[in-house]
């Protein structure tokens, strides 16, 4: 069983202030982020192997793009995100 059947897959955007490496400008931009979250309960056809690994799953975020476009107008280029976690798990 692959783990992708373990979680329900969306896609979600959420506000991160960067500063861009170039120019040194402020801004807020909107994060594409995949999130994955656990299913209440195990697909069918499991084994114990699979049991064992649906217990351990946890909910979670993966950003979704790493490089963003400058706002400044005079600038725009594209830099990376950093300082930013790239994964993060989520409470029930």
């Amino acid at each position: 069983m692959d783990e992708r059947d373990y979680y329900v897959e969306s896609r979600t955007t959420k506000p991160i202030e960067l500063v861009c490496s170039f120019c040194k400008t402020k801004d807020t931009y909107e994060l594409p982020w995949v999130v994955r979250k656990k299913k209440g309960t195990l697909p069918r056809g499991a084994d114990e192997r699979d049991r064992a690994k649906f217990a351990k799953a946890q909910s979670y975020m993966v950003l979704a793009q790493d490089k963003v476009n400058c706002k400044n107008m005079r600038c725009r280029r594209p830099f990376e995100v950093s300082g930013t976690k790239t994964l993060a798990f989520l409470t029930d």
